[in-house]
């Protein structure tokens, strides 16, 4: 009988920093981003990645020590929670429950704050909870690895896996700050600070082909892990992550189309397939190296190209095969990231370093093709029986 037509539009901000020792009593930053709350008596829960403790030196006593030094406008409401770090913290919903419980057992409130510290897994499971609870309890995260500095920690998502699928359930939930400490990276295994840089090629190669040329330029160093590298990196990475959330017109990725994914459908199935064993930011490499060799395959990307790309990602130390593609079903990894994101199946793949095309169907005998040859980069045999692997490079002829 009758339409009302709804419009509102809702502006977010948030701060992201980078400094050093956040916890210092001396280090204003996350005093002063919490007093961005307008209040003058504020009541945080801290939870942190185990491995960040288990890491990090004196890392409690620290913040109980900043607790006090501040305690004037700040109330930690408990000693922190430690949650387990790593995947498995977003397989099981013990630690999202675990949260849940505090806030209603020490009265926070949606004025009140969970800190976040950790690797991106724990931030996307404790953003959740904090979406969840109250609809909405404000967020900080701290982010302590170099892929939730450049990429994960400094976005709108969370998550955390069910059903077998990754980021099955999750939010779109601005964060109230992200502070990144790059004091946290001197903690972390080579395998770790490499996993981070996979994130930065591949929003280089969608974005900004002058970046690219930078960590082409620095791969060396990069693959050592010099500071000054690594920190403009991180920084230049988290700044085109964030000026495409803001200006592209879908951060909350309402649509189809998701170019920050280039190179993800397969690295999620890749992820699943070995039961995580492989780090997310190595099977982004894996499948920026296959989504490159299907760009040129498919005419879209010149050999010269191509061939700076697989360099890049060798010399940064990635391994670019792993058994597990031998096992990988194209069509049905393409449907399960359609269902992902709704909507027609959008892929990005590569019209040069810097630029790029969303396109609705992927040629799975041509991807199989891909797969060989990229085992034939990377110098290893495929798992797949040698019959299968005839037969692919024979469709691919």
């Amino acid at each position: 009988m009758a339409t009302i037509q709804q419009n509102f539009t809702v502006s977010y901000s948030y701060p992201v920093i980078f400094t050093r020792d956040v916890f210092s009593p001396d280090n204003p930053e996350l005093a002063e981003a919490i007093l961005l709350s307008g209040c003058t008596r504020n009541r945080a829960l801290v939870v942190i990645d185990s491995e960040v403790v288990r890491l990090t030196d004196g890392l409690l006593e620290r913040i109980s020590r900043y607790g006090e030094a501040h305690n004037d406008m700040l109330e930690f409401v408990a000693p922190p929670f430690i949650i387990r770090g790593g995947e498995l913290c977003k397989h099981e919903p013990f630690e999202v429950a675990r949260i849940h419980d505090l806030v209603e057992r020490h009265r926070l409130c949606r004025h009140s704050f969970i800190i976040a510290i950790g690797g991106g897994a724990v931030l996307d499971a404790v953003g959740y909870a904090a979406a969840t609870a109250h609809r909405g309890v404000r967020l900080i995260r701290l982010p302590t690895t170099v892929l939730s500095q450049n990429d994960a920690g400094v976005g709108v998502k969370n998550g955390i896996n069910a059903y077998g699928r990754k980021n099955f359930l999750g939010t779109f939930a601005p964060p109230f700050a992200v502070i990144s400490d790059f004091e946290f990276l001197e903690t972390l295994q080579p395998r770790d600070l490499r996993a981070g840089i996979a994130e930065a090629v591949k929003v280089a190669l969608i974005r900004d082909r002058p970046f690219f040329d930078v960590l082409y330029g620095e791969r060396h160093k990069l693959a050592s892990f010099e500071p000054a590298a690594l920190e403009r990196m991180i920084i230049r990475c988290a700044e085109l992550h964030l000026q495409h959330i803001a200006g592209y017109g879908d951060p909350f990725e309402s649509g189809s189309s998701r170019p920050l994914d280039f190179g993800h459908w397969n690295a999620h199935k890749l992820e699943e397939l070995t039961r995580h064993e492989l780090r997310h930011g190595e099977a982004v490499a894996i499948g920026i190296a296959l989504d490159s060799i299907y760009s040129r395959r498919s005419g879209m990307l010149g050999d010269l190209d191509l061939h700076r790309i697989l360099t890049l990602l060798d010399d940064l130390g990635f391994t670019l095969y792993h058994p597990a593609l031998a096992w990988l079903d194209v069509g049905q990894s393409l449907r399960e990231f359609q269902e992902h994101l709704g909507g027609e199946l959008s892929i990005p793949l590569l019209t040069g370093i810097g630029s790029k095309i969303e396109v609705n169907s992927i040629d799975t005998a041509l991807m199989k093709g891909c797969i060989v040859e990229l085992a034939t980069h990377a110098g290893r045999k495929s798992t797949a029986p040698v019959k299968e692997m005839n037969l692919l490079k024979a469709q691919e002829n």
